[in-house]
């Protein structure tokens, strides 16, 4: 009787299954990480210690040092050749050591082993300190947590570990280093990590943050940025090949985003570089994920040099950034007996990692960005025919210098365009059919970083994942011409952090999922393998009533998968119509709503908005629902 009362006033929703369109692509939903709110150092990277080679510019940057401590210059690393020397402060009561703050403190989780290493010497032959996890603050007997001594005993640079078990958890230890009787010591490289790292690799990640990467089943990773592609100048670029080899040896590079807003200032963000281009790849092939590094393509922030051609590398003087795509695509495609090939083997990884994809330049605008890129476009397509190229259309929207992007973008015959679009609700409620008038023979569409900004609510609201869901209906109709789309941007630290929304939050030892998360990922687990017609009174379902759908098959579940999302504040009677449907049993769905538009997840509340799996009857081919307000649903159907 109900099923009859709400399709007799139900808002009719037709899916034509046999009616099978283009395909949807591997890469259609991905993710973009950018080195922003302390998402590598500090974040996704696993190390624990800030400034661990005192290459920052104030060599104690995130250290206090007492007694008898000596910075000098002549290390055993040539790109890292800073390191400390430990001596006798003159009497036995007296101490000599060190101490790191880590990022916004140290975090240790309960019974967890930590892999303290060092490279040290001791001038005497044999010296000794003691390692020390610390509470600075604490009001009991003893401000240290647990402690080990390490025995240095040659002469020369030597790689020493040790394995510390932390009894307690902790989300602000610090780590200090005392000097142990009267012999001298020198050290360099002091690292921390947990030595449970996602895939338990010695230089790894967070578990609990690659973890979430790796449950959302992205189909693209876009790395390692964003504007510190550019720098601020080019100087502080992002290079990738001084992000590999072994890792003391990857040199210091100042972050743009250190200074870039003066009202979320971190004076000390700098990039170590122990995330680096091989661990992005490595990172790829764990998650299941096509790569697509982002290369600079000789221009410094356009932002932060406006039309000051003389801050960018002359045309005629760009060959070393064009050798550095082509060498990027031997390190991850090329065999063992290519140059670039062999480092890659002798970092570990042999085979090679089937890159598909580049894109020179970031969010770059205009004839100085065109003529520029023109060049990379001619040796890369010489070299590596197969390889995928993707410029961009700069960082609006619309209007004239985005419509200059796309024309240039066609007639270098780029492969993809990245759309760049971080825009408040009215745009995302009235942008529902933007891709319906794409050009389907010119390139294809990358949306590479994308979000809604709530109009004075600049945060991780349920409200503005709920229109993200219903513009992503947009993508899913027309996946002929839209390939790759990333939300932006990926972590926070939530001490740490400089721009929001973000789409996973961690502290030192927890994290969180935002709600966009948790659209991302619905879209990702049920992208499907085609498109299917999907309309309303032979329309769109792109917001005339409050409703955004689309629907897919999934050949390879045997299953067709229809998303719903009601923006209303009106509760809406649905009737789906599988058209062409002959037998089905049940449907399953799953729910992401809320009764409170500004809500979000935190800390303390993880999964306070989460999906709902659910499951409801079909009947003739049609399933009869009420969805409420306010709700993102997904219907899965198996056939």
């Amino acid at each position: 009787m109900l099923a009859s009362m709400i399709s007799a006033s139900a808002e009719t929703i037709e899916v034509n299954v046999k009616k099978v369109g283009a395909p949807i692509q591997p890469t259609m939903y991905g993710m973009f990480f950018e080195d922003i709110n302390y998402a590598a150092d500090g974040g996704l990277y696993g190390e624990l210690v800030k400034n661990r080679s005192f290459e920052f510019p104030q060599a104690f940057m995130g250290w206090k040092v007492f007694g008898k401590v000596t910075l000098k210059d002549d290390g055993p690393f040539d790109r890292c050749p800073h390191y400390v020397s430990l001596a006798y402060p003159g009497h036995n009561e007296r101490r000599t050591g060190l101490q790191n703050e880590g990022y916004f403190g140290i975090g240790l989780l309960k019974d967890a082993e930590y892999r303290f290493t060092v490279w040290a010497k001791a001038p005497t032959g044999h010296a000794q300190i003691k390692v020390q996890l610390i509470d600075e603050h604490s009001m009991g007997e003893t401000q240290v947590i647990v402690q080990d001594k390490l025995d240095v005993t040659t002469k020369d640079w030597k790689k020493y570990e040790l394995t510390i078990k932390s009894p307690v958890a902790h989300n602000n230890a610090n780590l200090r280093i005392i000097l142990a009787g009267k012999n001298p010591i020198d050290l360099e490289h002091v690292s921390l990590f947990p030595k449970e790292t996602f895939k338990n690799r010695e230089n790894g990640l967070r578990k609990d943050l690659a973890q979430a990467l790796a449950d959302a089943h992205p189909g693209i990773f876009r790395f390692p940025g964003g504007c510190i592609v550019e720098g601020v100048d080019l100087a502080t670029r992002y290079q990738w090949k001084n992000t590999i080899g072994p890792v003391e040896n990857r040199p210091l590079n100042q972050n743009r985003w250190e200074y870039t807003f003066e009202h979320r200032y971190f004076s000390d963000y700098y990039q170590s570089y122990g995330l680096g281009f091989f661990e992005y790849f490595q990172l790829c092939e764990d998650i299941g994920a096509d790569a697509l590094p982002v290369l600079n393509v000789g221009m410094a922030c356009q932002f932060q040099n406006w039309n000051n051609e003389a801050a960018h590398v002359p045309v005629d003087q760009l060959q070393p950034y064009i050798q550095d795509a082509l060498d990027l695509i031997e390190f991850a495609n090329g065999d063992e007996n290519t140059t670039w090939g062999k480092k890659r083997a002798e970092m570990g990884h042999p085979a090679p990692f089937n890159m598909k994809y580049i894109a020179i330049g970031n969010e770059q605008w205009d004839d100085m960005y065109y003529k520029r890129l023109k060049p990379f476009v001619e040796a890369v397509r010489k070299a590596y025919p197969e390889i995928k190229i993707v410029g961009t259309s700069g960082p609006d929207s619309e209007g004239e210098m985005f419509d200059k992007g796309w024309k240039a973008m066609k007639e270098l015959k780029a492969d993809l365009v990245d759309e760049h679009f971080y825009r408040n609700e009215d745009w995302f409620l009235s942008h529902g059919l933007r891709y319906e008038s794409y050009d389907r023979k010119g390139p294809k569409v990358f949306a590479g970083e994308y979000a809604c900004h709530g109009k004075g609510k600049k945060w991780n609201h349920f409200e503005a994942s709920l229109l993200e869901a219903a513009l992503m209906t947009d993508f899913e109709r027309n996946a002929d011409v839209v390939y790759m789309t990333a939300y932006a941007p990926l972590f926070a630290h939530i001490d740490g952090w400089q721009w929001r929304p973000d789409l996973i939050w961690f502290d030192n030892t927890r994290m969180f999922k935002s709600c966009s998360y948790y659209v991302q990922q619905a879209y990702m687990t049920n992208k499907g393998t085609n498109m299917l017609p999907c309309t309303m009174d032979k329309k769109p379902v792109a917001g005339e009533t409050g409703l955004y759908a689309s629907a897919v098959i999934d050949k390879d579940k045997k299953e067709y998968i229809v998303k719903v999302i009601n923006v209303s504040n009106d509760s809406k009677a649905l009737s789906i119509n599988l058209k062409g449907l002959k037998t089905a049993n049940a449907v399953e769905t799953i729910t992401l709503s809320s009764t409170e538009m500004d809500a979000e997840n935190t800390l303390d509340q993880p999964e306070k908005i989460v999906p709902v799996n659910g499951v409801m009857s079909i009947s003739n081919a049609t399933i009869s629902d009420k969805l409420a307000a306010k709700t993102f649903r997904i219907y899965k159907v198996k056939y």
